[in-house]
């Protein structure tokens, strides 16, 4: 379920690298699963099936042969990149942490491009300047921590590092942005639906003595196929006969609407 639930975000939102990743995790999910059960069948001695004609089967096997080698070959591949990349970036941690943090420098910025080709590292610090010397003995010094491959680039522009704190800044905005646009929404929907009167049902009980039980609330009427409205529900128990229109009236008055749906369930 969460691969395709990750496919199906892939297509919504165009992402398609998204939906080739989470859809060929699905695949090899279902593939081994079926391979688990071969194994366990095989594991359990249940006879074959005998099949009539030897050409076919030897078809099928070749079949199967040939596709667990095309769904093994690539998810090797990927668990071989994904396990270098969790290494890299550790090295790179530990760097950081024995080269800097733990001599006091105070690391504002932090970016492991680990794609690029070379691979590189950014970093900018809060009141520590550096000059080529220094910059080029931290770059021979990744070596040491197993890191190769890789660029150490210290940001020490002003300029440059303003640009880079601003955009992140945006970025963290944005996301922020959408967020609240979407929970407004969501209020908005929620208060169309909501009744903020809690003395509403207190007066309706002094007014209306012969109500024993009320529950109001909002519901949404389809009037035509393309046509919705919302209407004020209110359903009470009463023994006795209750002036529904009087009731209705008033209600119009307290609640400035004419949309309102009685109902009695005590009849």
């Amino acid at each position: 379920m969460p691969p395709l639930c990750t496919a199906g975000f892939g297509i919504a939102t165009g992402n398609f690298s998204f939906f080739l990743g989470a859809f060929y995790l699905y695949t090899i999910n279902c593939f081994f699963i079926c391979i688990s059960t071969f194994l366990i069948i095989k594991f359990l001695k249940y006879r074959p099936v005998q099949w009539a004609d030897k050409t076919l089967e030897k078809r099928i096997r070749y079949g199967i042969s040939i596709l667990i080698v095309v769904m093994i070959v690539p998810s090797c591949y990927l668990a071989y990149n994904l396990l270098n990349e969790k290494r890299y970036t550790q090295n790179v941690e530990n760097y950081i942490n024995t080269e800097f943090i733990n001599n006091g420098y105070t690391v504002i910025y932090k970016k492991i491009n680990y794609n690029s080709n070379p691979k590189s590292i950014e970093l900018a610090f809060l009141s520590k300047n550096l000059d080529s010397l220094e910059i080029k003995k931290l770059n021979n010094d990744l070596k040491d921590f197993g890191i190769s491959n890789t660029n150490l680039v210290i940001k020490q522009n002003t300029s440059d590092l303003k640009s880079e704190i601003l955009n992140e800044i945006n970025l963290q905005k944005s996301s922020v942005s959408e967020k609240d646009l979407q929970i407004n929404l969501l209020k908005g929907e929620l208060n169309i639906y909501k009744t903020e009167n809690p003395e509403l049902v207190k007066e309706i009980k002094i007014l209306f003595p012969e109500i024993k039980e009320i529950s109001l609330g909002k519901l949404q009427t389809f009037y035509k196929p393309d046509s919705t409205g919302v209407e004020t529900a209110i359903i009470y128990q009463s023994e006795n006969p209750l002036d529904e229109e009087k009731l209705k009236l008033w209600l119009a008055n307290k609640l400035k609407t004419d949309k309102i749906i009685l109902m009695n369930t005590q009849k």
